[in-house]
């Protein structure tokens, strides 16, 4: 089987995620081009030269819609010859369409493909897309449907985090997010976003508040116990998960993922297509896998997803360097260091989205690729990539360094 080789990455910088954000006056188009383009140019690629570009968006819906991976690549220029698909596995797009880039290069199929995504929270809200999970009685009932914010306090309550917990953990998430931005951790992965005069508007992620203290977390009230109360989810919670009397409601603004807008992708080829273009390989896809888990908890799929992975690569804890898992909310990744006994200090060593924000469809590339840089930092080999997803379900994928 043909392996599937990494040979770039890039990012645009995180905006917030809201009307008074700097990249809400950019267009999903425009934000999704800006990395396909980067990869163009830094790599000196030839148009028509791309086999394929996948991207992940989970509200592919008005400008964000009409598959937009297609005109994002005819847009950076990649070439009329140049396919695109956009796909949607909720929060595991950007880590999924990867994992598909790679499926392509592995079956012999393709040669060169970009994978990625982007996600304009500010322009195209979460959820614009609509769906039966949430909408449709028949689906909602048996699935135990809650919002995310109260599966992650079921999380909570159930594994034993207390508000102190989860609020140490995003203070640690700021404070690595400050210092990796500080010693120029990105400064070789983001590009910037630029206006049509080519007036730069964003060049450092900008939901991030490193000067963030346990003290000021304090201030805050819980954000999902008014709305389970309303809305009976509070009875869901527990009717799914009847050993927990009571929910303990600990999740806020500031130790939950931040909305916000971007777009990432990577390059991905055979070996024999990098010869071709003279590109060194960086690292090599190990393995991945997808699996569903329970919907009600919802939160939890990293931890099964990373089991199955390793019974089916034969790999094991010991083997990985470092391990990236998006912080959707800081129970997530408290339960998954807790499930496999890892060390705090190789766990999203550079902050993740409760600092950055996550733009849904994009954050898998971005922290895949963020794990790449600091592998390399490090001079370490492995590091394994996953995200919780809504539903319950979980994606994962090792990288291994070359």
């Amino acid at each position: 089987m043909p392996e599937a080789y990494i040979y770039d990455h890039v990012r645009t910088p995180r905006g917030r995620g809201k009307s008074d954000g700097a990249l809400h006056e950019v267009t999903a188009l425009a934000l999704a081009t800006v990395p396909l383009k980067a990869l163009k140019e830094r790599n000196n690629l030839p148009e028509d030269s791309v086999d394929d570009v996948v991207l992940g968006v989970v509200d592919p819906v008005g400008e964000a819609g009409s598959d937009i991976a297609r005109f994002a690549a005819l847009n950076a220029g990649l070439g009329e010859k140049v396919p695109g698909v956009q796909i949607s596995r909720f929060c595991a797009s950007g880590l999924d369409a990867v994992n598909f880039a790679a499926a392509q290069i592995m079956a012999g199929q393709h040669e060169l493909v970009i994978g990625g995504g982007a996600e304009s929270m500010s322009r195209v809200g979460i959820g614009a897309s609509g769906g039966a999970w949430p909408m449709d009685p028949s689906m909602a009932v048996p699935a135990y449907f809650m919002p995310q914010g109260i599966s992650a306090d079921l999380i909570a309550t159930k594994y034993g985090f207390s508000r102190d917990d989860v609020d140490a953990y995003a203070v640690q998430s700021q404070q690595r997010a400050g210092k990796a931005w500080d010693e120029g951790r990105f400064r070789n992965s983001v590009v910037p976003v630029k206006d049509i005069n080519g007036l730069t508007i964003l060049a450092k992620d900008e939901h991030m508040r490193p000067t963030t203290t346990m003290q000021s977390l304090a201030q805050l009230q819980p954000s999902f116990a008014a709305m389970a109360a309303m809305a009976g989810f509070d009875a869901v919670a527990i009717q799914s998960h009847p050993e927990v009397e009571k929910v303990n409601y600990v999740h806020h603004a500031g130790n939950s993922s931040g909305i916000v807008d971007g777009a990432g992708a990577v390059l991905l080829g055979s070996k024999e297509a990098g010869a071709r273009h003279g590109l060194k390989p960086r690292a090599k896809i190990r393995a991945f896998a997808n699996i569903g888990s329970e919907p009600a908890m919802m939160l939890t799929g990293p931890v099964d997803v990373t089991e199955k992975l390793f019974e089916r690569s034969g790999m094991k804890k010991s083997d990985i360097d470092l391990f990236e898992l998006n912080e959707a909310f800081a129970s997530v990744v408290l339960r998954y260091i807790q499930a496999f006994d890892i060390d705090n200090a190789k766990i999203n060593v550079n902050g993740g989205a409760i600092a950055l924000g996550h733009p849904l469809g994009a954050t898998g590339a971005m922290i895949l690729g963020t794990v790449l840089d600091e592998l390399e930092r490090t001079n370490k080999e492995t590091a394994l990539v996953t995200l919780c997803i809504g539903g319950g379900m979980g994606t994962a994928t090792i990288i291994e360094r070359v």
